[in-house]
């Protein structure tokens, strides 16, 4: 299966090796990771519990036990800033199961190759078939295979934040006392390496 939704360029599928077993011994999932190089060079994680959702101080804990183990590997020739964070609202959708996640949701996806003669697709997810992504658009439902897709990611609408907002109230995060101290999902957890 195509993991390059995860983690694209050589480097981030390297550094996806490294850090899948360390994230997944601590009990979570790797969404997502890339390796940006600018003016400054940050290692960007996105992780989440199995269930889905992650909190600031289970970044903190995924930083330091990544971090720990990258400088024992050392693939990283730059200094470099180690972020860990949820993947928020209108997340990446990187793993087949993320569009059955998120059915009934809409969410931009990306091709590599021209499918009938486009490659961006925007509409209603419908679930999974096999290794095809479904996805409602104005000319009807298209079967996209998971190998195909170069990018995808939720929109943010008001049914998404409506619905996440439930899934925390329900798990017990969100206590409405205290509805102006929540800090939002999308708060990274940065650590100068």
């Amino acid at each position: 299966m195509n993991n390059d939704l995860i983690a694209k360029a050589a480097i981030d599928q390297r550094l996806a090796g490294i850090i899948t077993p360390v994230i997944e011994d601590l009990g979570f999932e790797l969404v997502r990771v890339r390796l940006m190089s600018g003016k400054a060079t940050t290692l960007q994680i996105m992780a989440e519990r199995p269930e889905g959702g992650i909190e600031v101080d289970q970044c903190a804990e995924i930083s330091t036990a990544i971090g720990a183990t990258l400088d024992v590997e050392d693939p990283i020739i730059d200094e470099y800033t180690l972020e860990v964070s949820s993947p928020g609202i209108d997340r990446p959708l990187t793993r087949l199961k993320d569009f059955a996640t998120f059915e009934g949701y809409e969410a931009k996806i990306e091709t590599t190759e021209l499918i009938d003669g486009r490659r961006r697709f925007k509409g209603q997810l419908a679930g999974v078939e096999g290794n095809d992504v479904l996805i409602n658009i104005e000319e009807g439902t298209v079967g996209l295979n998971f190998d195909w897709l170069s990018d995808a990611k939720l929109v943010l609408t008001d049914e998404l934040i409506t619905e996440m907002l439930r899934q925390r109230k329900a798990a017990g995060d969100i206590n409405e006392d205290e509805f102006d101290e929540i800090e939002t999902d999308e708060t990274p957890f940065s650590e100068e390496k």
